[in-house]
């Protein structure tokens, strides 16, 4: 360790002190200020009862371009028959819209939507 790079350090009422530049003190106090106001933020969001946390699978898939519906049917644990009757919509009509071969109505996305209590724009590329 050179010189420059040493740590200074005192002793006082049987306490050992570190000194460092004005710029280190400053810098290490709002990197401190910051690390205080992310835990306080993360806190509150995981506190929120409203706040769904999924898997990182999940959201990779959905990050790959992956059909959104179907990924949000395979994570509820629905099949596609399940889904298609709890949106009331046809299978075959459902399995267009997974397969990218139908864009989907607004009015049956909503009730895919519901049924698998997600937002809309959830499911919407």
């Amino acid at each position: 360790m050179t010189d420059a790079n040493k740590l200074q350090t005192f002793t006082l009422a049987g306490e050992e002190y570190v000194v460092v530049r004005r710029a280190e003190y400053d810098a290490l106090r709002g990197a401190a200020r910051e690390e205080v106001a992310d835990a306080t933020l993360l806190s509150q969001i995981l506190e929120d009862p409203n706040e769904e946390w999924v898997p990182a699978d999940v959201v990779k898939r959905l990050a790959a371009g992956e059909s959104p519906i179907r990924v949000w049917r395979t994570y509820r644990g629905m099949k596609a028959t399940e889904l298609a009757v709890s949106a009331s919509v046809a299978a075959s009509y459902l399995s267009d819209i997974e397969n990218g071969k139908k864009p989907g109505s607004i009015g049956a996305l909503k009730r895919i939507a519901v049924a698998l209590d997600v937002a809309l724009d959830e499911l919407v590329e």
